[in-house]
């Protein structure tokens, strides 16, 4: 039987993970792989796969939920909420102040020099931390083919939810051919989503709860799949401008921890403090629901044989989706000698040198960005 971790540890844990997660879902999972299966050995790199699988089948944020799941492995009930709270606050109280700032002075603090050596820091990060997971995933010549599909049809962007549930099923019916039995299939209920569309809005926080609630209990995929969300409920019926809400996604890149925080940053230009607290809680409740749900399941999965197959080829569809978000990311981030500098020296200290915090190479990769931004 897995020990629990004290809940203080958990605390430190995910606040330090919230103030460091630069870099989007990737990255956070990244550094979560580092703490929690390198460093703290609190799980198995199997165990840590099946609950990246998981997030990926439900809607809503994956670090956080990530972040959520791990919480209730180590600390229960506490920790789950404890877990989740701690690493959404700090990007919220962050992207708070800068929502106060722009109220105020109408326009958000340049950071672009800093920003600049942190994102090829981020893509070192990710590749150190996939690399062992893809090693764990990739356990037969029928992974290895799913995961190159995977891997083909994320880089001609098709919908990664089509892609996680086709390979998954399609691992589902090979192992139940390959058994040639019936097994009973229960534990397992589709999430049926019905959108309803609000065609009278106000600026109350009733609807700004009643908006993010719903957003966040039926969205799937990135933070940029969160922003065109955002566009038709919140620009099309006049609550935001399009200006506000492409500076609430600049707001969402370069601040740490999820960027699901960007909705603090809306909700505070559309109705003050209240606005920002409403729509936050309401769009990161989904996420902590549908882990207290789906937690207890995820080992009963692993003991079936049936949804083992499944849950290995949603795990090897999760390592590939992932390394396609990292070779969009390097198209759209090493674009000079500078960037490709940075990220091979990231590179060497993430796979050399592994018991080096993932903060510092962040930090080293901003600090050089910026001196070289000099040059």
């Amino acid at each position: 039987m897995e020990h629990k971790a004290d809940l203080k540890d958990i605390v430190k844990l995910f606040l330090k993970l919230g103030i460091i997660g630069f870099g989007g879902p990737v990255a956070h999972i990244a550094m979560m792989q580092n703490e929690v299966v390198t460093k703290r050995k609190w799980m198995t790199e199997q165990h840590f796969l099946d609950l990246i699988g998981a997030t990926n089948l439900i809607p809503g944020p994956n670090s956080t939920e990530m972040a959520i799941h791990i919480g209730r492995e180590k600390g229960g009930w506490k920790g789950l909420i404890i877990a989740g709270l701690c690493f959404i606050l700090p990007a919220v109280f962050i992207t708070g102040i800068f929502a106060w700032l722009y109220k105020q002075y109408g326009q958000i603090p340049t950071v672009q020099p800093f920003v600049y050596g942190i994102k090829p820091a981020i893509i070192a990060i990710i590749l150190g931390a996939i690399f062992p997971l893809a090693k764990k995933s990739l356990k037969s010549i029928e992974l290895i083919i799913i995961g190159l599909l995977v891997l083909l049809c994320s880089l001609l962007n098709i919908n990664e939810i089509y892609l996680m549930f086709g390979a998954g099923f399609s691992a589902l019916l090979l192992a139940y051919f390959r058994n040639n039995k019936q097994n009973n299939i229960n534990s397992f209920l589709p999430v049926i989503l019905v959108q309803i569309n609000t065609t009278i809005l106000s600026a109350t926080n009733a609807n700004l709860f009643w908006i993010f609630l719903k957003i966040g209990a039926i969205l799937y995929g990135s933070g940029y799949v969160l922003f065109a969300f955002l566009d038709t409920e919140l620009v099309s019926t006049g609550l935001l401008t399009r200006q506000q809400l492409i500076d609430a996604i600049a707001v969402g890149q370069f601040t740490p921890g999820p960027v699901f925080s960007s909705v603090t940053f809306i909700g505070y230009q559309i109705n003050g403090l209240t606005g920002a607290i409403v729509s936050t809680i309401a769009i990161f409740f989904p996420s902590f629901v549908f882990v207290a749900l789906l937690n207890p399941i995820v080992k009963k999965m692993r003991n079936s044989i049936l949804f083992s197959a499944f849950l290995d080829a949603v795990n090897v569809a999760s390592v590939a989706i992932i390394i396609a978000v990292c070779f969009d990311m390097g198209k759209d981030t090493i674009t000079d000698w500078q960037t490709f500098l940075i990220t091979i020296l990231s590179i060497v200290i993430a796979f050399g040198y592994k018991k080096i915090n993932s903060a510092f190479v962040v930090l080293g990769g901003s600090l050089i960005g910026y001196l070289l931004t000099l040059i």
